[in-house]
């Protein structure tokens, strides 16, 4: 997982290819596929999204959703797409067009998202990926003029390297929690750290950045 300091992305740009250590595994024919790119999501990308998000919440690392949560959302997300090269051999399991990550920008307020389901194929751990989605949906909310970002997390390490720092408590003022705590979203209310949803984030460490 790491950064892409870019000029700040329109959802019409170009995909942007990842900046990591290598190829995609499988040896020497993966070697000849091109590394992930990073696009918008399209409703067309929202059951890769599902599948690859469902391992990590059935371990409770990250939030359930049902599918159609997934398509409410879909343009907060960022994907990683693999992409094969000219004439590249396909390695096996791995097609073409693969989505090998994703991450989510969720606004919450006039100046604070949260990120939400970044999630990497475990085959293509430590190649970049996690990281260039997180610097992707960092450069997407200061183009939005957010001024802080939050996460509930077990990655510590990871988040800490990008400038996050562990807090403690709910960093709004009265107001806005009084308006935000009107919000169903179970991600909202993790963030407001309310007791209906105090078991699902046990063990968990909230993070902010500050933009």
């Amino acid at each position: 997982m790491t950064p892409v300091l870019e000029p700040k992305p329109s959802r019409a740009q170009a995909p942007t290819p990842v900046s990591g250590p290598g190829a995609a595994p499988g040896g020497p024919a993966a070697e000849r596929w091109s590394l992930p790119i990073l696009r918008p999501a399209r409703p067309a990308d929202v059951r890769a999204i599902a599948e690859l998000a469902r391992p990590f919440a059935e371990r409770r690392i990250l939030v359930a959703k049902d599918l159609i949560t997934y398509f409410e959302d879909v343009q907060e997300f960022t994907v990683a797409e693999l992409p094969p090269a000219p004439g590249a051999a396909r390695p096996t399991g791995i097609e073409p067009g693969r989505i090998v990550g994703c991450g989510a920008l969720h606004v919450m307020w006039d100046d604070i998202a949260e990120i939400r389901t970044l999630a990497v194929d475990p085959r293509f751990k430590g190649r970049g990926v996690g990281s260039a989605l997180l610097r992707a949906l960092i450069i997407r909310a200061r183009s939005l003029d957010l001024k802080r970002l939050f996460c509930l997390t077990f990655e510590v390490g990871f988040f800490s390297h990008h400038g996050f720092q562990e807090i403690t408590g709910t960093p709004v003022g009265t107001d806005a929690f009084a308006e935000i705590v009107r919000s169903h979203d179970d991600g909202v209310a993790e963030f407001l750290d309310l007791a209906r949803v105090k078991p699902n984030t046990l063990g968990n460490t909230r993070m902010l950045l500050e933009l």
